[in-house]
């Protein structure tokens, strides 16, 4: 049976300052800096949003489609690397606050959400 495949493109390229990319996606383009004071978005947190907003549209998505009335959703996340192994986090925590929701219903969510 063939899959149906969704693919993500994004191209990044050197800015002639060492430590910076230069970012497209689409039609958005993005500066990321790797440096340890970068003026720009950095690596680690442009991939610790990448998480924390698949979080915010995958609650989202699942509060409409189980009538949840959700209505606001913020997630902090903070990714924990010691510096003389920067390559690797040592721990990640994600904090959800959820609006419109009772406990339970917030949990149930959560839980969407660490499943897939």
């Amino acid at each position: 049976m063939a899959e149906d495949l969704l693919v993500s493109r994004v191209r990044s390229r050197s800015s002639g300052m060492p430590g910076r990319s230069l970012n497209q996606a689409r039609t958005n383009h993005f500066v990321i800096d790797s440096s340890h004071e970068p003026e720009a978005v950095s690596t680690v947190e442009s991939f610790l949003a990448g998480i924390s907003a698949c979080g915010v549209t995958l609650i989202e998505g699942a509060a409409r489609s189980e009538d949840i009335p959700l209505r606001h959703i913020q997630i902090d996340i903070e990714g924990v690397r010691l510096a003389s192994e920067s390559n690797a986090f040592k721990e990640v925590n994600m904090r959800f606050e959820m609006a419109g929701v009772s406990q339970d219903q917030a949990e149930q969510l959560v839980q969407t959400y660490r499943n897939r």
